[in-house]
């Protein structure tokens, strides 16, 4: 058996009751972006239960599904990409990560300097393409790379590939990582190289996320010691660290991620693919850019169906999201939300899986679908899927 495990990066479909702790709310990524959008159009996710979950413009319910649906609710502190997967494989970040919305503090950035042996730009929280136009200039002339933060656990370093080579800036990013623990750890070291001249600066797809280790085991390690196949697909090997993963391929958009699934779908395995399409929150949700959003959503359902069509009869296609990243609301931070649960698959019986406490319900329910049976927090609903 495989099981094809797709993270819709941002999607949410509705604030959490404790959304008003982090100013959300009102957000509700999906139901929003369909109304400012004039409605969606996604027959195969609609096909599945997804209009079933909320009243989404242009995703109608649907009386007989052809999947199993429901919503998640995430029990980790905060609205991080970091906690939003480490739940889903089956730990529950406790302690929100430290979040830094006016930058590091002063005596961080000298040790950060002192450490990569030159001086950096900016330090403050700000929207990754508007702080490139506004310092790249500085940075050329300099070649002092560019620091921010944002109202998320990150710490981002952007520079340009002409001014320091990607593998320094990766250099950077390592060094940055091993200072900001403990009180200063945030859950992502951002590296954001960048192309281009001033007016026209555009980000690569050669981003990579310096985070945290999981501090404990994961539902990807114990299955990769069962002997099956782990694959990471996009991001899914820096926010593990590579840890619980056999193969992996850093992909760098949505269109990339899709394309890999579908070979992969055409290939002979046992185990596990868990991938994410990073597009919705890096490009459109981040920007609050709707449109961008919602054409990116119409693309993915597409090549969701095929890839759902090159799946074996024994498979199984999960997809759900880590956060909401509301593109509707003024704020260009995630958002804290309900996550949708969509399974499919030819064997499955089909209907509502209801409101699911935790993300970890999908780490338990992979686990006991490969292993037989799940060691970890989530509650299952394997059975439901196959009684």
């Amino acid at each position: 058996m495989r099981v094809f495990l797709v993270v819709l990066d941002g999607v949410g479909v509705g604030e959490l009751p404790d959304a008003f702790r982090f100013g959300d709310e009102g957000s509700n990524t999906l139901v929003n972006t369909a109304r400012v959008a004039g409605g969606l159009n996604l027959p195969f996710l609609q096909g599945l239960g997804l209009g079933n979950l909320a009243s989404i413009s242009g995703v109608d319910p649907v009386p007989v599904p052809r999947g199993a649906y429901g919503i998640m609710q995430e029990v980790s502190a905060g609205r991080d990409t970091l906690a939003g997967h480490w739940e889903i494989a089956g730990i529950a970040v406790r302690e929100p990560f430290p979040i830094f919305a006016e930058g590091l503090p002063a005596h961080m950035i000298r040790c950060l300097e002192r450490s990569i042996g030159k001086g950096t730009l900016g330090n403050k929280s700000a929207s990754g393409t508007a702080i490139i136009e506004e310092l790249g200039e500085e940075h050329f002339a300099t070649g002092q790379p560019i620091v921010y933060t944002a109202g998320d656990s990150v710490f981002q370093i952007a520079a340009h590939k002409e001014v320091v080579p990607l593998e320094e800036l990766y250099r950077y990013c390592l060094i940055a990582r091993k200072l900001l623990r403990g009180q200063y750890g945030v859950a992502r070291v951002i590296a954001r190289p960048f192309v281009g001249r001033p007016g026209s600066f555009t980000r690569t797809l050669e981003r990579r996320d310096f985070c945290l280790e999981p501090p404990g085991e994961t539902m990807l390690e114990r299955v990769a010691a069962s002997g099956m196949r782990v694959w990471g697909v996009g991001k899914i090997e820096d926010l593990f660290t590579r840890r619980g993963l056999t193969n992996s391929n850093h992909t760098g958009n949505n269109r990339e991620t899709v394309a890999l699934l579908k070979e992969l779908a055409c290939t002979r395995f046992d185990g596990l693919v868990f991938a994410n399409c990073v597009d919705f929150d890096t490009l459109y949700g981040h920007r609050n850019d709707v449109e961008g959003f919602a054409r990116a959503l119409s693309e993915v359902d597409r090549d969701l169906d095929e890839l759902f069509q090159l799946m074996n009869g024994e498979d199984l296609l999960i997809i759900t999201a880590d956060h909401g990243c509301d593109p509707t609301t003024p704020s260009t931070d995630h958002s804290r939300e309900y996550v949708p649960l969509l399974v499919a698959g030819r064997g499955i019986k089909v209907g509502p899986l209801g409101v699911r406490r935790s993300f970890a319900d999908i780490g338990s329910t992979i686990e006991e679908l490969l292993l037989g049976a799940s060691s970890g927090p989530g509650s299952s609903f394997a059975r439901q899927l196959f009684q």
